[in-house]
């Protein structure tokens, strides 16, 4: 009998993570989807998927998930989809030291921390893939969306830097590039935003409530934002390609909005970039 090749998934809650956990688990994966809430877990358990709580702000945490994975695989690991994050919108001026530092401890130190812990790991596979979640973001920073944009970037310099490092590795490095995708990311940063915006008291405050209180808390405009959005299943169908594709690309941009911005970053001099996209 063929033994299962093993995935640790991080982000599981909903959206992205949520449908590549159960996508992976019923093409034959074994899955361990990893979730910031103990209750998600369990969920999961109950679907007879392997879960356990993972916070990538946590050390702790970090090292202990990295524990189980190696008691229960044998020290193998076959594939690491890194697809946890969070965005804290806001101004760049009206977004303390605090709230970058909160961002970029998940979005990026976490997410490295995790890498480097399993790697040993990994090196024990057949064919391991590394496969982090970037966005369109992660190349084309916007107004309000910055402190998640820097992450994005940091995300992709640091995933580039590494496939480059272990070049003659076996290991495979692989960044997904997704545009709008219709998940809980919006609804999921306003506690970030009420936690560290003031935005009553900001210099923006018009922008705010004209454009960045509405994308954030109406409904009409975020049931009217999913026509122009792709399902979680359009990037699970790309992760699948970049996992079991014997020579798999670097990149993956997903979404037309995503094409299309490579080609304007790509093309355009900046102060028109700059002329295009200001609020």
């Amino acid at each position: 009998m063929k033994t299962k090749k093993n995935i640790l998934i991080t982000g599981c809650s909903s959206g992205i993570g949520y449908d590549a956990a159960l996508t992976l688990n019923n093409r034959g994966w074994r899955v361990f989807a990893s979730c910031r809430s103990k209750k998600d877990c369990e969920y999961f358990e109950e679907m007879g998927i392997e879960s356990f709580p993972l916070d990538l702000s946590h050390d702790e945490s970090i090292i202990s998930a990295t524990n189980i994975i190696k008691e229960k695989t044998s020290s193998k690991l076959d594939a690491i989809f890194n697809n946890a994050a969070f965005a804290t919108p806001g101004a760049i001026q009206d977004l303390p030291r605090d709230a970058l530092r909160e961002i970029f401890e998940v979005n990026v130190f976490g997410q490295f921390d995790l890498i480097n812990r399993c790697l040993p790991l990994m090196l024990k596979a057949e064919d391991p893939r590394i496969v982090n979640c970037s966005s369109v973001l992660g190349f084309l920073s916007l107004p309000y969306r910055g402190a998640y944009s820097a992450t994005k970037f940091a995300l992709e310099a640091l995933t580039d830097a590494m496939r480059r490092e272990i070049y003659d590795n076996p290991v495979k490095i692989i960044l997904l590039q997704p545009g709008p995708i219709n998940t809980k990311i919006r609804q999921n940063s306003r506690k970030h935003f009420e936690k560290w915006v003031s935005w009553q008291d900001s210099t923006h405050n018009k922008i705010y409530e004209d454009i960045v209180m509405k994308r954030l808390y109406n409904e009409s405009n975020s049931n009217l934002l999913k026509d122009f959005q792709l399902q979680p299943k359009s990037v699970t169908k790309v992760l699948e390609k970049a996992l079991n594709t014997k020579n798999p690309k670097c990149r993956y941009m997903i979404t037309p909005q995503t094409l299309v911005a490579g080609i304007l970053v790509n093309t355009l001099p900046t102060k028109l970039l700059d002329w295009m996209f200001k609020i």
